[in-house]
């Protein structure tokens, strides 16, 4: 049986009436720029990320550096983030001016490792970027005794964990402020580029609104050297259309994980995602290790079953940041697990069957 990685066809096909009538009427209203229908989508997601204010914005990483622009992120700063992440989150730490100051990951839940930043903090240091990484709640508690002992700011990168939860607490609503990605592959997706920052406090939402437009609180009145970093108003619908089958969605992928945790125990050399007590994932990725990711990956593409790699490369030893003198082995398990992890299918209305169709497929490639 052929299994796609994702399936966003199957995803739309379920509410495709509703999204093609929504926008016919954007299209009939011509409200093609902010307006009512975005403002609708960033009451609605705020409500269901439990925050205060949502703002959004053109993709999660404008999200990413128009956060660090409201908290004044300035040349010199140090921010500290992990080295086991998709690049956006260092990268926007230099758009903003700043030092990306890289720490190791725990090898069990992907997450950075608390322990790790401690260690990396100086005199420089500003704040705390941690990565939601998977839909995997990073270790929160720990994370923000660090940041209040040190009085270091926190922005949550949740791109991956859409209403994941850590000790029956939303994740996003630890830090000063989070930000989210509705790249169509995300557990909420666009049809398109899309995000959202989200927040508490009332200072930081007044500052983005006018950051992401130019500047400007009121028309042709420009208070900030701002940005243009608008949602669409199309990709706004779509994502208030999905988003109130988020929940049900995740609980989907959560019904595949445990099948895959249940199935795939004791396979080969495969070691299976760790999700801590208290943690609640949401599985935008289920990803396991092996010391054969390529091999694993090109058996699996011949049965007509898709996988993904992430990520091959930490972005310490990219290109991008070869500048800042990292080298091979100073951040081992992050760098372990970029050369052993492999992505597994896993999708809403992935069926039972398909779910099967990728044990036995795994097991066929170490059964032989």
């Amino acid at each position: 049986m052929a299994v796609p990685f994702a399936d966003l066809q199957l995803q739309y096909q379920n509410i495709k009436g509703e999204i093609d009538g929504a926008i016919a009427n954007v299209i009939r209203d011509n409200a093609f720029i902010r307006g009512p229908y975005v403002d609708a989508f960033e009451r609605e997601f705020a409500a269901a990320a439990e925050v205060k204010h949502s703002v959004s914005c053109a993709n999660g990483t404008d999200a990413l550096y128009l956060a660090m622009a409201a908290l004044k992120v300035r040349s010199g700063d140090e921010v500290i983030t992990t080295a086991h992440s998709w690049i956006s989150t260092s990268a926007m730490i230099t758009h903003a001016g700043a030092t990306p100051v890289f720490c190791d990951t725990d090898g069990t839940t992907f997450t950075i490792a608390p322990e790790a930043i401690e260690a990396a903090i100086t005199e420089r240091t500003v704040g705390i970027i941690p990565v939601h990484l998977y839909g995997q709640p990073a270790d929160m508690d720990a994370i923000m005794a660090i940041a209040r002992k040190h009085k270091l700011w926190v922005i949550e990168d949740c791109a991956q964990a859409h209403l994941a939860r850590y000790k029956d607490q939303m994740i996003g609503t630890f830090g000063v402020a989070a930000t989210y990605s509705f790249y169509p592959g995300k557990n909420l997706g666009a049809m398109g580029d899309a995000g959202a920052l989200v927040t508490d406090d009332d200072g930081i939402a007044d500052t983005l609104v006018a950051l992401r437009e130019h500047g400007q609180r009121a028309k042709y009145h420009h208070e900030l050297d701002g940005y243009t970093a608008r949602l669409d108003t199309m990709q706004a619908i779509v994502l208030r259309h999905k988003l109130p089958f988020l929940d049900e969605w995740n609980e989907q992928r959560r019904e595949v994980a445990r099948q895959f945790t249940e199935r795939l125990a004791d396979v080969g050399d495969l070691t299976l995602p760790n999700v801590p007590e208290g943690s609640e994932p949401v599985w935008h990725l289920y990803v396991v290790q092996t010391e054969a990711p390529v091999r694993l990956a090109e058996h699996l593409r011949d049965r007509g079953i898709g996988t993904g790699r992430h990520y091959p490369e930490p972005p310490h030893l990219s290109k991008a940041f070869s500048g800042l003198g990292y080298r091979e082995g100073q951040f081992p398990v992050s760098e372990r697990l970029a050369s052993r992890c492999l992505s597994l299918p896993i999708f809403p209305g992935m069926t039972t069957d398909e779910a099967e169709a990728v044990v036995a497929g795994i097991g066929s490639f170490f059964d032989g």
